[in-house]
């Protein structure tokens, strides 16, 4: 028999999508409501990659939102009253700690 007509595939039972119901999604730790403010920091470091030292929230927010992505006014101000006054090697040095914290990935097997 083929690799694909073996009995082992013909007694697959397939199951329609409309079983499938979709579930909630869990409610987000607090951490986790941090860790989106990623989005704000990545809009921060592309300004100041542009030119701007000191990017202010509406210029973070024009960033985000040629981007199409949504802006949280608390959220964005939080962010830009954390990096004022810091540079962003300030801001690279403190963070490189933590991410330390998250461990590094394991290299891939070998073939062989």
């Amino acid at each position: 028999s083929s690799r694909f007509g073996s009995s082992r595939f013909s007694r697959t039972r397939w199951i329609p999508a409309s079983d499938f119901t979709a579930a909630s999604p869990p409610a987000l730790p607090t951490s986790a409501a941090a860790a989106m403010s990623m989005k704000y920091l990545g809009a921060y470091l592309m300004a100041v990659i542009g030119g701007n030292e000191a990017p202010s929230s509406d210029d973070v927010k024009a960033i985000l939102e040629a981007g199409g992505i949504e802006c949280d006014a608390a959220m964005l101000g939080t962010v830009i009253s954390k990096c004022e006054g810091k540079t962003v090697h300030e801001l690279i040095a403190a963070g490189h700690g933590k991410f330390a914290a998250c461990g590094g990935g394991g290299g891939g097997g070998g073939g062989g």
